[in-house]
């Protein structure tokens, strides 16, 4: 099983060998170490973990590591699959639209400050709010796992690589690659 922690630098586009424009992210692997492996009969599971930039992270699965080895971008290779997981962007207390996509009130007959506005939220029983009730509040900052994804780079001398289509984050944060 092949696993990397990078940090995402930004999107780009690439062409192919017939021309044909491709959308890109590049990731920067530098080398990751393995601070702890994990074994069954002590911990209960089965992982490794590994830092990279004073960030650690925790691999589940069967890994041939031992404590102190170092991953490099080198693991991969172009043709590869793998799922990235990151946290995507925050985008701070949001209305009903934009959270959950309601469409809002008529623009028309008397509507003069709630074009944007939820509608009713209960009924006359059981007299209160239900649970899971979709309303405005807080909207981003959750774990967000995009999969199949595939390397279309590798640059092993620049600690760099390429994965077809969008990760998941702003620029600068910590992502998990693993190989599927």
């Amino acid at each position: 099983m092949k696993a990397l922690l990078a940090e995402k630098i930004e999107m780009s586009q690439v062409f192919d060998e017939a021309g044909a424009v491709h959308p890109v992210t590049f990731l920067r692997a530098l080398p990751n170490t393995v601070t702890a492996v994990r074994v069954p009969e002590k911990d209960g599971y089965e992982a490794i973990q590994v830092e990279m930039g004073g960030k650690k992270r925790e691999f589940r699965g069967c890994f041939e590591k031992n404590k102190g080895d170092t991953i490099t971008v080198a693991v991969f290779q172009e043709g590869d699959i793998v799922s990235i997981s990151g946290t995507n962007k925050g985008k701070g207390f949001q209305g009903v639209v934009k959270r959950h996509g309601f469409h809002g009130g008529p623009r028309t007959h008397g509507q003069k400050h709630s074009e944007r506005e939820p509608g009713s939220i209960g009924a006359v029983w059981p007299q209160r709010v239900l649970k899971g009730m979709r309303m405005a509040g807080r909207m981003g900052g959750d774990r967000v796992t995009v999969q199949n994804l595939k390397v279309a780079k590798v640059l092993s001398n620049e600690n760099l690589f390429a994965v077809e289509g969008a990760v998941p984050g702003r620029r600068g944060s910590i992502v998990e690659i693993r190989a599927v």
